[in-house]
């Protein structure tokens, strides 16, 4: 029987328990919040990384892994986002545009896996990704960016840009099978 709570899996429960410490620090007024909250961030974004390469390298690769992982990276950047939008850093309707397409894709994925199909990542998926951690990194030391401070909301828009043609790709690569699959026969 294979183990359940893998290296990588605890990485990814540690991910999720960054999350609340994340949304205080960011939430909170105290000198200096901006970096730290940069910190746990960028150290919450790492586990993301280390996770899934740990998993493969190990052959520790688990149902609760596969389950767990997205939904950490989505819990992640849904708390992170919208702790920007009360610390009025990110526009409401773009964090609901990359919210929604991540639900959207995450249900899509379920719909698949329900089929029988994986729907492998591309360069795109990793490109939304990076373009996400990037944008709300900038927008966390959004203040501290000086001469530099169009940098965060024009990364935030081409957050937004690679969220959503990443969600199309998959939707057009991948519909036709999933759809076809889950007709009612």
């Amino acid at each position: 029987m294979a183990r359940i709570l893998t290296l990588a899996n605890t990485l990814t429960l540690f991910r999720i328990l960054l999350v609340p410490l994340l949304v205080v620090v960011l939430l909170t007024k105290f000198e200096g919040k901006e970096m730290v909250g940069l910190g746990v961030f960028l150290l919450a974004s790492l586990t993301d990384f280390l996770d899934g390469f740990l998993a493969r390298r190990r052959q520790e690769v688990t149902k609760l892994g596969k389950l767990l992982d997205p939904a950490a990276d989505k819990i992640l950047v849904s708390a992170a986002l919208i702790s920007l939008i009360e610390l009025d850093v990110a526009p409401a309707w773009m964090v609901m545009v990359i919210l929604a397409r991540e639900f959207l894709i995450s249900a899509f994925r379920s719909l698949a896996a329900g089929e029988g199909i994986v729907l492998a990542a591309s360069w795109l998926g990793k490109l939304k990704t990076t373009s996400q951690i990037l944008a709300i990194s900038l927008l966390i030391i959004y203040e501290h960016l000086g001469e530099f401070e169009n940098l965060a909301p024009a990364m935030l828009w081409i957050a937004m840009v690679a969220t959503l043609v990443s969600g199309f790709e998959y939707l057009i690569r991948y519909g036709p099978e999933v759809v076809g699959r889950a007709q009612v026969p």
